[in-house]
């Protein structure tokens, strides 16, 4: 175990937890804008709302991400020309294929914890005169939200973990990084044990995270403490 090499390459392996952090960051934050109103027109009973919503989540959920990747960052081309243009750039490709994959598997964690709320919660807000929107917009998604807390933070670090993929296209992040300095000192149990310790202490983080926001937001579902 050669450590001066690590210490050596210190500054790339930090570059690439910069990028790992604010491209996955990025994406899970735009992945579940998209996926709220999935999830609900998964939900619609009209069939022009629930099946192409359900046909988004049936092809992201069953392709793996590296096949979209690779669709997205060299199939674009076979579409619409990409010199000049975002697509051009091997981080925007990855972007879109990250919040693509991310929005599908969160639509489908938000839809089971929307029907599986309390019938007695929507029924209250039918009860006060509310109209669907406003019940989904102040009683069902907050609650349903705040129930999928747990399942969603599975899905961040799923989505941490498979950003790996990004480094294929030439985008230097953590795995990208191990990869360089693998290639300069030929040391690939250095290199990429180094960035597994990145990754371990970025998911260690993300569950720290998520259980204080579980704690705090799921504290009304808790059982009273005996006193």
């Amino acid at each position: 175990m050669d450590f001066s090499l690590i210490i050596e390459s210190f500054p790339v392996y930090l570059d690439g937890l910069w990028t790992t952090a604010w491209l996955v960051s990025l994406a899970l934050v735009i992945g579940l804008c998209v996926a709220i109103p999935l999830a609900v027109a998964r939900n619609s009973t009209n069939y022009l709302f629930s099946l192409p919503s359900w046909g988004f989540i049936y092809f992201f959920r069953g392709t793996p991400l590296l096949v979209q990747l690779y669709l997205i960052y060299y199939g674009m081309d076979q579409f619409f020309p990409v010199k000049d243009t975002l697509w051009e750039n091997a981080w925007f490709c990855a972007l879109v294929a990250f919040v693509l994959n991310t929005s599908a598997y969160t639509a489908e964690i938000i839809r089971g914890a929307i029907n599986g709320l309390p019938k007695g919660e929507v029924e209250a807000a039918k009860a006060y005169g509310m109209s669907p929107w406003k019940t989904y917009r102040r009683i069902i998604l907050p609650s349903a939200l705040r129930r999928a807390l747990p399942a969603y933070s599975n899905e961040v670090i799923f989505m941490l973990h498979g950003s790996a993929v990004a480094g294929i296209v030439t985008i230097m992040d953590l795995t990208g990084a191990a990869r360089l300095v693998n290639s300069r000192y030929y040391a690939p149990f250095e290199s990429f044990l180094t960035a597994g310790l990145f990754y371990m202490g970025l998911t260690f983080i993300i569950l720290w995270v998520f259980k204080k926001a579980e704690k705090r937001f799921l504290a009304y579902m808790r059982p009273l403490e005996s006193q």
